[in-house]
Order: structure tokens, then sequence, then C-alpha cells
């Protein structure tokens, strides 16, 4: 029962695997995971569900984000990293290509998309995802000047060439 509740709207946390957050902690050196658990989160600065991450300040912060998945409230979190108040967001989220909150918040003012190569293994999950992933990242510029800067493959463990 637990593998129905991972791969569906029912169980929308989904703890990232080390190796894809390292490598891409490399690059963006993050200070704060907004939707983490304590026993997950990736940074030394994390906020909790009880903490409220949507409702804290992200202001100056290089964000790493894996948000809970679960429908009707993916919106808000992607919605809060693409306003810009932080230096860097980098989320891990579903390739819903097709949802509003993809067409609202994610086409129209992301920086570089990275679709990952291949299916992601989360933390604890009996198996790779049912859905691909992608990489968004957010960067502080004016919204105004905002185009997508780049949309590439992004390889990661296993997956490097």
């Amino acid at each position: 029962m637990i593998g129905k509740a991972l791969y569906s709207s029912e169980s929308g946390e989904w703890e990232t695997p080390p190796r894809l957050y390292e490598a891409l902690h490399e690059e963006f050196k993050f200070t704060l995971d907004p939707a983490a658990t304590a026993e997950n989160a990736k940074c030394s600065r994390f906020y909790t569900k009880q903490d409220n991450g949507l409702s804290k300040s992200w202001k100056g912060e290089r964000v790493w984000l894996n948000p809970p998945y679960g429908r009707g409230v993916i919106d808000a979190w992607v919605e809060k990293a693409a306003i810009g108040e932080c230096e860097v967001a980098v989320l891990l989220l579903p390739a819903r290509t097709d949802t509003k909150w993809f067409q609202t918040w994610v086409l129209p003012v992301v920086h570089d998309l990275r679709f990952v190569c291949g299916r992601v293994r989360f933390v604890g999950a009996p198996s790779s995802s049912p859905f691909p992933s992608v990489i968004v990242v957010y960067r502080a510029l004016p919204r105004k000047a905002r185009t997508l800067l780049r949309c590439r493959a992004f390889k990661w463990g296993s997956h490097r060439g």
C-alpha cells in the first residue's frame, strides 16, 4: 500500500537522493531548504511543515526546494520561488508541463530548465518514480528581464556519460 500512495497525490513528500542534491549543491551552494523534515533536511537552515516555509522570508537565500508534490500544494511552493525574493531558487519538480502551475509559474519566468535524464528514485521509494522530473532554476533578476536562458538535460549519478 505504501508504494501506491508514494506514486500518487496521496503522498506529496519525496526525499531527494543525496547524489542528485550534491551535484546541484556543488554548483549553487544552497543555504536554505524550506520544505524539509528534521530527518531529511539538505541544508543547515531549513523549515519543516510545522514552521510553514511558505510563510517565511527567503530573501537573500540560495534555496534548495523539493516541495510536496500533492495536488493543490505544489502550486504555492513554485509560485513563491518564482516571485524571486531569494538570490537563487533551484527546484526538483515533476515535469508536468501540461499543468496550470507549470504554465503559470515555470515557463514564463524560469531562467534554466534541466530535464533529468532517467527517472529519479527518491529515498525510501521501492523503485524509480513513474514520472519524469525537471530541475527549475530561478535567479534574482528583475521579472521583466527574465527569459529562459537554458533548457538542457541534467545528468547525475549513473546517468553521467
